[in-house]
């Protein structure tokens, strides 16, 4: 069942359009992807999505919500690069949030509690937020998103600016906060998104090009890939494959070729011979299935 239903969202600024008729649904207890390039339009959609920027033109429908009723009550935020009171502890914080979002002082209480538990920083519930790492700070900011019980949370860029801890504590929280409530989380990083979301927003250049889970993504767009790992960099050999009659397509990274073939059997035996023949310097032959960069890399492409 859907929680949000988009229509034809734009925005532009100065005459210049940067959502360009985006349509999508958000399903409840999902977790889902906004996945574009940095310019893409992300923080704007999701500025959009959460009552701070008006659209100018297009529908964004709770489908939970009575009619005039303000829907940011429904929704918790927590924008790229968030601001805290860093002289607060953490609890304070928190119980600060919860009384702007109407809790009474005792429920705004108790609630900071449950969401430092939830978020992992209960142990440090009474230090100063200045002294939290980033992770922590995350952490913190998410349980601030949290605070009123919204039936959808939305995160511009958790993790983009953590260190690996940081960014690997706040993947693990996401993956658990599904039961809590359904997420839409912004991020140009497609291995966050595989990791840990149930669907996938393709955003390009201010429209979604592609959507669905990663099972629907790699069904629509499956091809098989062998991945040629050479000594040094690869480019010199990328031609060479990609003009071969099996290739559909290729992509090269550092010492990587990825190879998309018609055939996989028998483009595995005519680029051994290939290989062999030329006496490349290859490092490691790979067959493998389609990761969400490779999906990525095509719906662009076209």
């Amino acid at each position: 069942m859907s929680l949000i239903e988009i229509n034809h969202l734009k925005k532009s600024f100065q005459g210049t359009e940067v959502i360009k008729g985006i349509d999508f649904q958000l399903r409840k207890g999902k977790c889902i992807a906004l996945l574009g390039p940095n310019g893409a339009g992300k923080t704007t959609t999701l500025k959009m999505l959460s009552g701070l920027m008006e659209p100018t033109e297009g529908t964004i429908i709770f489908t939970d919500a009575k009619k005039g009723e303000d829907i940011r009550r429904l929704i918790g935020y927590l924008p790229q690069f968030p601001v805290f009171y860093e002289w607060m502890s953490g609890l304070e914080f928190l119980a600060y949030a919860g009384r702007l979002a109407g809790l009474g002082r005792k429920e705004a209480k108790e609630r900071s509690l449950e969401l430092l538990r939830l978020v992992g920083i209960l142990d440090a519930k009474n230090r100063r937020v200045a002294k939290y790492s980033g992770g922590m700070k995350q952490r913190l900011g998410i349980a601030q998103a949290l605070i009123h019980r919204p039936q959808l949370i939305m995160l511009d860029e958790p993790v983009s600016a953590l260190d690996p801890i940081g960014r690997r504590e706040v993947l693990d929280l996401l993956e658990g906060l599904k039961e809590e409530t359904t997420i839409l989380f912004s991020t140009h990083i497609l291995n966050d998104a595989e990791e840990v979301c149930d669907e996938i927003l393709f955003l390009h250049n201010g429209k979604i090009v592609e959507s669905g889970t990663m099972e629907e993504l790699r069904e629509r767009h499956q091809q098989p890939k062998i991945d040629l790992f050479f000594k040094g960099k690869s480019g010199e050999f990328a031609d060479i494959f990609s003009n071969h009659e099996l290739t559909l397509s290729t992509n090269v990274e550092g010492n990587r070729v990825s190879v998309f073939v018609s055939n996989v059997v028998l483009a595995r035996q005519a680029f051994l011979r290939l290989i062999s023949e030329q006496n490349m310097p290859l490092e490691r032959f790979e067959i493998s299935s389609m990761t969400l960069e490779d999906v990525f890399m095509m719906v662009v492409g076209k």
